[in-house]
């Protein structure tokens, strides 16, 4: 694809020379799924950082801070990489923030180095992402991160043989991995592995693959979105819920906003995740109401705005660090091996790695107060990226 941005190394630096090195304003380019079907979570990035600016000011300082929004819709590498050349160049952002997929954020990451200018990955779950280049920091997860304990908790709870059926792109294949070498060290069996198009929306037959490998027990990921919904569907219409086998996810499967559809029959589902709405503790209760206050609907709030919220405070210790000067270097310096208590739990970059270190919690969708959840049963306390190879 060719734009009229569709350039790279020396034009960008030499755009980037010419901006001065110090600013009172400081821009922010947030590239996030603002419309499509995964428009909610790129809403969800707008109202978490938003949540935080009504919190903390929109002021680092004596520099004000601009955010700039940027529409991806759906993956599209190409697209996501003219977005950000234009908010480099054009715009003269100063860090780039957001991400839903990770082959958006792959395609993002080798401007970084060029134009000295630090990403803040508030979705995108690939292990590999925060080693293509030096500035990146995770603020979101990752699908090892999510899994391992999950692969756990199967066995724990007498999984023998397990289908597992993930989405046919980074992630999925992770988490597969993830999920794989964590069961059968425990000492559990794969009977089958499904590898589903990201444009998969009869899962019929998927089912039908389940049912005949004799597996006890289904572990699933999808992103969060349309597919998920269609996924639990089908896992209840062919019988399989009712025919005694279990599923287990990661909590991309049941996101708050998809549990009213999912309705009465997703009670029992179990999943392994970093947030849950549901999670009890001050600092969420504080976030959820701020969340409402900047127009965010109670039922709509996801781990993206979560993300998002921390993101934004990574970027705030940025600047504060850098007194606004363009100083990518001492701005990642400043955030490795940061510590605080997120609405998710406690919560720090490793200095290793720059990926957030989190509480894993296992969930189960139940019904209180005549309304569905996640409910958390168990804490993984301090997870770190397991995919990584230095862990």
């Amino acid at each position: 694809m060719t734009t009229k941005f569709g350039f790279a190394g020396a034009a960008v630096i030499a755009a980037l020379f010419a901006t001065p090195a110090h600013s009172d304003v400081i821009k922010v380019g947030v590239i996030g799924t603002m419309s499509g079907p995964y428009a909610l979570f790129g809403q969800n990035f707008k109202h978490g950082i938003e949540a935080w600016v009504a919190e903390h000011g929109a002021k680092v300082g004596d520099h004000q801070v601009e955010f700039i929004y940027r529409d991806e819709e759906s993956p599209n590498p190409a697209k996501s990489k003219a977005l950000a050349q234009e908010l480099i160049v054009k715009d003269k952002v100063q860090y780039i923030a957001g991400l839903y997929f990770t082959p958006d954020a792959m395609a993002v990451a080798p401007l970084l180095s060029e134009a000295k200018v630090p990403m803040i990955v508030m979705n995108a779950a690939t292990s590999a992402i925060v080693e293509k280049s030096p500035y990146i920091v995770r603020t979101s997860f990752t699908m090892w991160q999510n899994t391992v304990p999950a692969a756990k908790v199967a066995f724990a709870k007498g999984a023998k043989k397990v289908a597992i059926a993930v989405s046919d792109y980074g992630p999925g294949i992770d988490a597969e991995a993830a999920f794989k070498k964590t069961f059968e060290a425990e000492g559990g069996k794969i009977v089958e592995a499904i590898r589903m198009p990201l444009s998969t929306t009869d899962f019929g037959p998927i089912m039908q693959r389940i049912k005949d490998s004799g597996a006890d027990m289904i572990f699933t990921f999808l992103p969060a979105g349309p597919p998920t919904l269609g996924f639990v569907k089908a896992y209840i219409d062919n019988g399989l819920k009712a025919g005694g086998v279990k599923l287990l996810s990661t909590g991309d499967l049941v996101t708050e906003p998809d549990l009213p559809n999912i309705g009465d029959s997703g009670i029992g589902i179990l999943s392994t995740y970093h947030y849950s709405a549901a999670h009890n503790s001050p600092e969420n209760k504080a976030f959820l109401a701020e969340m409402v206050k900047v127009g965010a609907k109670p039922d709509d709030i996801t781990m993206a705005s979560v993300a998002a919220y921390d993101g934004a405070r990574v970027i705030y210790k940025m600047i504060e660090a850098t007194n606004g000067q363009k100083d990518p270097d001492k701005a990642l310096a400043a955030v490795k091996g940061m510590k605080w208590v997120s609405p998710r739990g406690p919560v720090s970059i490793d200095p290793e790695t720059r990926h957030i270190t989190q509480n894993i919690y296992l969930r189960e969708v139940e019904k209180k107060d005549g309304k569905l959840q996640n409910t958390e049963l168990q804490t993984f306390e301090a997870q770190p990226d397991w995919g990584l190879a230095k862990h």
